[in-house]
């Protein structure tokens, strides 16, 4: 009998510390990439929007947005580590390094840096520390993720077990590689706010206001879009038999969704320079409407920079529920309506 063609992917017991996997399919991303994801999101910065802005400032040309740049690398990871996951668990240590720009192919490798079993013994937690690179071998994002994968058989051994420690915020002097300095044109009316830096307190809080409800076939062709193929988001005939009923919502969408609506109150935020730490705190299925409030947790500046600074935000965002009053956490649970706590790190000019 000849040897399978096909993959099932990997299931926890068939990972090992210190794996090192070079994942597949190289991308090269188009305008036509950035026009779906600018349909199917509506982010508004307008230095991701327009030409023209993008090269007042000192760009050759508007940079693709960051959050693109991330799906497409994650996508290349997910048959190797997620394609069996049940979620996607968080990030840390999170760096966009380099600016990507439209023509730019995309390829990634990962190292497997913890393992954890489960103690029902059916799925473990599997770290990897992923990076993305250009067409020039350049490093452009460079993250760490963990999530929670099935077992293939119950009963078989765990890897050794090794739980990463990872720094809880990405340090300032490592900001800032990936945008170039910003020249004094730019315009806070085409942008679409006059607020910059120094007008964002430490410990104020911004409803973002607005909603997005979340639509499957959206969701689909997004997912689809950076090639990530984990079953959870695709195959509704296995997954009405699974734990939920239904396909889950890929993370990373609910974080796309949040940045759109995070530009109603950060509109100058242009550029995310890191992500500190992000969690998933409940699934998001279709039909859910998605609403989202951020925290100023810190502002910095950042060295040899004089052009922007530094603001680190705390953005939730939350299901079926408006932001007016905040929500989080009652006592040391989160609220039922949160879905994402994420902690990054965004350009913001002076």
């Amino acid at each position: 009998m000849s040897a399978p063609k096909t993959s099932p992917g990997n299931f926890f017991e068939d990972f090992h510390l210190g794996q090192q996997i070079r994942h597949a399919t190289p991308r090269t991303v188009t305008v036509g990439d950035v026009a779906l994801y600018n349909g199917l999101f509506g982010p508004r910065f307008a230095v991701q929007s327009s030409d023209a802005f993008a090269k007042s400032i000192g760009y050759p040309r508007s940079p693709i947005d960051d959050l693109l740049v991330f799906h497409v690398v994650f996508g290349k990871t997910v048959p190797d580590v997620s394609l069996n996951a049940v979620a996607n668990l968080g990030y840390a240590d999170f760096r966009f390094l380099k600016p990507v720009y439209p023509d730019t192919t995309l390829n990634a490798v990962s190292e497997v840096i913890g393992l954890r079993e489960n103690s029902n013994k059916k799925t473990g937690i599997v770290y990897v520390r992923s990076r993305g690179f250009d067409e020039t071998g350049d490093a452009v994002i460079d993250y760490a993720r963990w999530v929670m994968v099935q077992k293939r058989d119950q009963a078989a051994p765990a890897p050794q077990e090794k739980v990463p420690e990872l720094p809880k915020s990405v340090d300032t002097a490592q900001l800032g590689s990936a945008c170039p300095k910003i020249a004094a044109a730019y315009d806070n009316v085409l942008a679409g706010s006059p607020h910059r830096l120094a007008d964002y307190k430490v410990g104020e809080k911004i409803d973002h206001v607005d909603g997005i409800t979340v639509e499957e076939a959206e969701h689909q062709i997004a997912t689809r879009l950076y090639q990530n193929t984990a079953r959870i988001h695709f195959n509704l005939f296995a997954e009405s038999k699974g734990r939920f009923g239904r396909r889950l919502i890929y993370g990373g969408h609910a974080i796309s969704l949040a940045r759109a609506l995070s530009f109603n109150g950060l509109t100058n935020a242009f550029h995310i320079a890191a992500i500190n730490g992000g969690r998933h705190v409940a699934p998001l299925f279709a039909g859910d409407t998605v609403f989202a409030w951020s925290e100023v947790l810190a502002s910095a500046d950042l060295p040899d920079r004089k052009d922007v600074g530094a603001l680190r935000v705390r953005t939730i965002a939350t299901k079926d529920r408006p932001c007016a009053d905040f929500p989080l956490k009652s006592g040391d649970d989160y609220d039922p309506a949160v879905i994402l706590d994420l902690d990054y790190w965004v350009l913001i000019p002076r």
